[in-house]
């Protein structure tokens, strides 16, 4: 189990793969399981590198303080210590947040970097919802915490076979490694805590921005107009899917990312 430690947290990685570098960075609540639909497509052409974020699956002390700094700083320790002086990074979510801030402070160790389902900053509401969700992992049922997740980041395609929910459910109730109400809530304050809007401008790195056209959380909207932002940026929407595509269309979001990293 390949760990690397720094400033006292123990983050846990997994690696696969051979070719260009890449790395995957999870988001909110998530670890990197949560890459499992692609690994097999992406590992074919890429040197994988997945880490638990602090407060996510393997990584401990679980409860550590963070904040996306934190979290960017150990993902460029990470793929200096296994010698990558050039690594490209995808990150969904809050672990778009991440590969942003890698992006704009680490510009010569970075090449291509991928933003899926994610923003620069997020609004009041979101903030909000987030607080919400880690209030109530402690106080609720865990199969019905997560049942409440999924209508916010899954398609209403995805509820057509209940089969399917209830498959989902089991699985991420049932998972060996999630969050405590701790390390959930540090995350929650570590994206409240997030602004980039300021320096998107002098990201250097070609970037692929990825968004559902059904995100209830970063309407594709404001996707498209983050792209815009960002000077050497493409926007790819995935049509019909949510926030949490990688689930639920892995062959659209593997594609997209292979022909973009070439």
């Amino acid at each position: 189990m390949p760990t690397f430690t720094r400033d006292g947290v123990e983050i846990h990685y997994e690696a696969s793969g051979s070719g260009r570098p890449l790395m995957l960075v999870a988001g909110l609540a998530a670890d990197n399981a949560f890459w499992a639909p692609s690994l097999d497509a992406l590992s074919a052409r890429c040197q994988l590198i997945l880490p638990d974020n602090r407060g996510s699956g393997r990584t401990t002390p679980l409860d550590a303080a963070s904040t996306i700094r934190d979290m960017a700083d150990d993902c460029m320790a990470l793929a200096a210590r296994l010698g990558i002086a050039k690594v490209s990074l995808a990150g969904h979510s809050m672990g778009g947040m991440i590969v942003q801030d890698c992006a704009a402070r680490y510009p010569d160790a970075v090449d291509r970097i991928v933003l899926a389902s994610t923003t620069p900053h997020a609004s009041a509401r979101d903030n909000g919802l987030f607080s919400t969700w880690a209030a109530l992992f402690a106080a609720a049922d865990r199969r019905l915490w997560f049942r409440n997740l999924f209508y916010w980041v899954l398609s209403p395609a995805f509820f057509a076979d209940g089969r399917n929910v209830d498959a989902l459910v089991a699985l991420a109730a049932s998972y060996e490694y999630q969050p405590t109400p701790a390390s959930l809530a540090n995350q929650v304050k570590a994206i409240a805590g997030f602004d980039a809007r300021a320096s998107l401008s002098s990201i250097r790195a070609r970037t692929l921005v990825i968004a559902g056209t059904l995100d209830l959380l970063f309407p594709v909207a404001e996707a498209a107009a983050f792209a815009r932002s960002i000077p050497h940026a493409s926007f790819a929407p995935i049509e019909g899917a949510a926030h949490s595509f990688p689930i639920e269309a892995p062959e659209e979001f593997t594609q997209r990312v292979l022909d973009f990293l070439g």
